[in-house]
């Protein structure tokens, strides 16, 4: 019996991906709310060594706790799990289907 691996490969090489968007997108946005770790898990009601291991990439987070993330920056989830570019203002900017609201 052989057992095909080349989807759960390409599914645990996905979520690599997702945590690093989501890692590197919840790092830029609070910087640019000019919030701090503690300051934002204040808001959220989690604790800042989550927070910061979030940033890392280093936790799977739920939907319910993406959610409250996202409340507290101000965002729509898709904008914290889509790569966005970030100008030299630390401003980022969502492809315009996520930024109407449409996860592309």
């Amino acid at each position: 019996m052989t057992v095909d691996r080349t989807s759960s490969t390409r599914s645990g090489r996905h979520a690599c991906d997702l945590r690093k968007t989501l890692s590197n997108n919840l790092r830029e946005i609070r910087r640019s709310k000019r919030l701090t770790q503690d300051r934002l898990a204040e808001i959220c009601g989690l604790h800042r060594n989550y927070i910061g291991a979030v940033e890392r990439g280093e936790r799977n987070v739920t939907l319910a706790t993406l959610a409250r993330i996202a409340d507290a920056l101000e965002v729509a989830v898709p904008e914290l799990l889509t790569k966005l570019t970030f100008d030299d203002e630390t401003c980022c900017k969502a492809p315009r289907a996520v930024r109407r609201g449409n996860p592309a």
